[in-house]
C-alpha cells in the first residue's frame, strides 16, 4: 500500500506538476470530480459510467467522442503517476481520483478546476452560475477571491487571461494542460466584412451603379429577343 501524506488544503505550497496532461486526462479527472461532487452516491466510477461522463453532450465543451479503449489507456497512465485509483470489490473495477492528496486541494477549488476542466476558460461569473450542483459560492466576488487566492500558490492551478477587446470581465483558465493557447481573436464586425478593403465609398458607389446599368441593359436586350 502506497504511503499517502496528510492532506493539507491550507498551505500555499502546492507539489509540483509531474507533467501537462493531454485533453483526455484533462477530461477524465473533470469527469470523476464532477460526478465525486455532484453525485457522490454513484461515486467511484466504473470504465462505462466514466465513459459516458466523458461524452456527454452537455456541459462539455467541446464534445468529445472518446471509446473505452481510449479511456483505459489513459486511466492506466494516471495510474501510474497515483492521480487515480483502481477500487476493486463488487462486480465491476471502479476507479477514483487522487487529486485531493495529488494536488492538495480542497472543495471549493476543487468545484471551480472541475468547471474549468471540463468547459475551458471561464469568467468568475460563469464559474458561480455553473458551481450550485458542486459547491455553492455566495457571490461572485468569493469566487474571484479564490481564484485569485490559488494564482498565489507556489504551483498555481489556474491563471488570468488577458482580457479581449470589448470583454468587461476576465476570463480564467487551468493550467494543468499545458501552456494555455487560445485562438486568435476576430471581432464580429470583421467577419461580416469577407471583402474588406481601402477602396473610398464613392467610388465602390460608382462601381456598384454601373453593374446595375450593365445588368439592366442585358435585361432589356434579352426580353427584345423574346419578343416582350
Amino acid at each position: 500500500m502506497n504511503y499517502i501524506p496528510p492532506l493539507d488544503t491550507e498551505s500555499k505550497q502546492r507539489p509540483k506538476l509531474q507533467r501537462s496532461l493531454d485533453p483526455m486526462e484533462v477530461r477524465i479527472l473533470g469527469s470523476l470530480m464532477e460526478k465525486q461532487l455532484a453525485t457522490p452516491e454513484y461515486y467511484p466510477l466504473t470504465v462505462n459510467a466514466l465513459l459516458a461522463a466523458c461524452n456527454q453532450k452537455s456541459n462539455r465543451e467541446p464534445v468529445m467522442e472518446l471509446g473505452d479503449s481510449d479511456v483505459q489507456r489513459a486511466l492506466d497512465r494516471l495510474q501510474d503517476e497515483k492521480l487515480v485509483w483502481k477500487v476493486m470489490g463488487g462486480r465491476a473495477v471502479r476507479y477514483d481520483h487522487n487529486l485531493d492528496h495529488v494536488w492538495h486541494i480542497n472543495r471549493r477549488e476543487k468545484a471551480v478546476m472541475t468547471l474549468l476542466m471540463l468547459r475551458g476558460a471561464q469568467t468568475a461569473g460563469e464559474l458561480r452560475g455553473r458551481s450550485e450542483r458542486l459547491q455553492s459560492f455566495d457571490n461572485i466576488g468569493e469566487v474571484e477571491e479564490l481564484l485569485r487566492d490559488m494564482t498565489s500558490q507556489s504551483e498555481p492551478l489556474v491563471l488570468e487571461l488577458p482580457r479581449r477587446p470589448g470583454q468587461k470581465e476576465q476570463r480564467w483558465m487551468h493550467t494543468v494542460g499545458g501552456a494555455v493557447v487560445e485562438p486568435a481573436y476576430a471581432p464580429i464586425e470583421a467577419s461580416h466584412e469577407p471583402h474588406a478593403t481601402s477602396e473610398p465609398l464613392s467610388a465602390r458607389v460608382a462601381r456598384l451603379e454601373q453593374q446595375v446599368a450593365t445588368l439592366t441593359e442585358e435585361l432589356r436586350t434579352l426580353r427584345e429577343r423574346l419578343g416582350e
